[in-house]
């Protein structure tokens, strides 16, 4: 989540009066993440997240984030749904964004996760897994491996302005996942981004998966690559506990399942899950207007678990 297009309190006045959830009280801006503009929205109805839409998050991708969101809905996971208009309009337009009102879900995220806290988040990953296995949309990954090395290019030498040599140690590292890609593992929907401030919890229950806008089909085992990548690590790259990690692994096992061909291969899904967060994160980084309010993050954080993964003897082993 982020601020990059003002709201004024006028228009979004005139946006609240399309629906039946009450006058606007207040709002803020959330500045945490990257993607998107978004607002916390209080009216005399209740509280709810306002979500304008812009940089990689496409107007025409919409209908099908909004319909994954109704499916995994109504078989029983906690998700945010966005609300239809008087009228039936879910997206809506707002200071020039595509933009959606969107139900708001009670929890916080955790930044330092127990390994119970773990084995619950990994275990509703796979219920939704389990959920999307009849969802028949496809949306292709635009930040799939076949686009790393593309961003690579374009990053290109700027690199190294982050750190000294940077560039030559994602080329290499690269070229390895390239080389190493599994094609034949099994394919869905997946979230692609279950990092730990896209999880709601209160104490070690679940309240919610939100931010759903890399939903994407890709390698199922890729998704819990990724929830590993950002869970089993601090906010700046270093371990935590081995048990995160196992717990990660078992609640998800627990839930959905695992093959044996996918727990092979987690260790280069999880290298390439490095590499994708690490090559936007920098991109970000180089690119993000000075003005913007917005907290980036820091693309070193993803070299350091790329350098545990490469250095360590097994996956389960954290």
């Amino acid at each position: 989540m982020a601020v990059y297009t003002q709201v004024s309190a006028e228009a979004l006045t005139d946006f609240l009066a399309r629906y039946d959830h009450g006058a606007l009280v207040s709002a803020k801006g959330i500045a945490e993440g990257v993607e998107n503009s978004n607002y916390m929205v209080d009216t005399t109805a209740g509280r709810y997240i306002l979500t304008l839409y812009e940089r990689r998050v496409a107007a025409g991708d919409l209908p099908f984030f909004m319909a994954m969101l109704d499916h995994v809905a109504a078989d029983g996971n906690l998700v945010p749904r966005a609300f239809a208009d008087r009228d039936g309009r879910i997206i809506q337009e707002l200071e020039g964004r595509p933009a959606c009102l969107i139900e708001f879900l009670s929890g916080v995220s955790v930044t330092r996760p127990t390994p119970s806290q773990a084995h619950a988040a990994a275990a509703a990953m796979g219920r939704m897994h389990h959920s999307l296995a009849n969802f028949t949309s496809h949306r292709a990954n635009t930040l799939g491996v076949d686009d790393w090395r593309p961003l690579l290019d374009r990053c290109g030498r700027s690199l190294d302005t982050i750190q000294a040599g940077l560039f030559d140690r994602v080329d290499t590292a690269l070229a390895a996942v390239e080389r190493d890609w599994p094609r034949d593992l099994a394919v869905s929907v997946i979230h692609a981004d279950l990092f730990p401030d896209n999880v709601l919890m209160l104490d070690d229950r679940v309240t919610g998966l939100i931010d759903f806008y890399f939903a994407c089909t890709d390698i199922r085992a890729y998704d819990l690559a990724v929830m590993h990548s950002a869970w089993a690590f601090d906010p700046a790259g270093e371990p935590l506990d081995p048990a995160v990690g196992r717990a990660l692994v078992a609640g998800y096992d627990g839930a959905f399942g695992l093959s044996a061909a996918e727990r092979a291969a987690l260790p280069v899904l999880a290298r390439g899950a490095c590499l994708r967060f690490l090559l936007t994160r920098a991109w970000d980084w180089l690119n993000t207007p000075a003005d913007a309010l917005v907290t980036r993050k820091d693309p070193l954080a993803y070299a350091r678990r790329l350098d545990w993964y490469e250095r360590s003897d097994g996956f389960d082993a954290g």
